[in-house]
């Protein structure tokens, strides 16, 4: 009972290192076929997941806004079938992150 108690001490630090704040998605896809999943990773960094899903290229921009900081844009293209992740850092804490992606195929 004793280990248990200290195992449970133990691991207490890794539950609450967890970052979770909430993102808002706003996707204009214009036919393009691409699935996008938002990603929490740091208290002040946050990403994008892409996938592409259709049979041609999709050029997509992705723009971060976290607050009154400069919104922090990224470009890629992404071929048939091709997956990427598009990040940015703030110099702030972010509390709600907003997340516009725009997608064209090619």
């Amino acid at each position: 009972m004793k280990r248990r108690c200290y195992m449970l001490f133990a691991l207490l630090p890794l539950t609450a290192s967890a970052v979770t704040y909430p993102v808002d998605l706003e996707q204009q896809l214009n036919g393009a076929e691409v699935s996008a999943s938002p990603e929490t990773i740091d208290r002040d960094m946050a990403g994008l997941q892409l996938h592409n899903y259709g049979q041609v290229a999709a050029r997509c921009t992705a723009v971060f806004r976290n607050g009154p900081e400069a919104p922090r844009t990224r470009r890629t293209e992404l071929q048939p079938g091709q997956q990427k992740i598009l990040t940015a850092k703030f110099k702030r804490e972010v509390i709600r992150l907003r997340i516009q992606l725009t997608c064209e195929p090619r």
